[in-house]
């Protein structure tokens, strides 16, 4: 499975940016896809997650009811719309696959991601 993020930049506070993660190669081996991001100085961090078939998703408190996950089987593309955007949401953001299924809880770690995609870029400015 190859991955391949987008759509990061810069927006003011209170702005709205649209990431992208387009799937090639083996998708139908992936059975979730997740974001993450990582800031300067600190760990990589889950953002959200969607199953790939099922269409459940998960995510981090800190996004919650700001960004949402989805995804087009058609297109085998990821999506994260972020809303209300902070400079704390500042960061490389990733995504990545799994291609198992796993108890539920560990899709919020690293853990269960077999492959990953290069990261974007997102900056909100104050």
């Amino acid at each position: 499975v190859q991955l391949q993020a987008s759509g990061g930049g810069l927006v003011q506070t209170g702005g709205s940016l649209r990431l992208s993660c387009a799937a090639s190669g083996r998708t139908l081996s992936a059975y979730i896809m997740g974001w993450f991001r990582q800031a300067p100085g600190k760990e990589r961090e889950f953002v959200a997650g969607i199953e790939w078939s099922g269409g459940s998703t998960y995510y981090a408190d800190s996004v919650k009811g700001r960004f949402t996950i989805s995804r087009d089987n058609v297109k085998n593309t990821v999506y994260l719309q972020m809303n209300s955007l902070k400079p704390e949401d500042t960061a490389v953001y990733n995504c990545a696959a799994a291609v198992a299924k796993y108890d539920s809880d560990l899709y919020y770690s690293t853990a269960p991601y077999r492959y990953w995609g290069q990261g974007t870029l997102v900056t909100v400015s104050s």
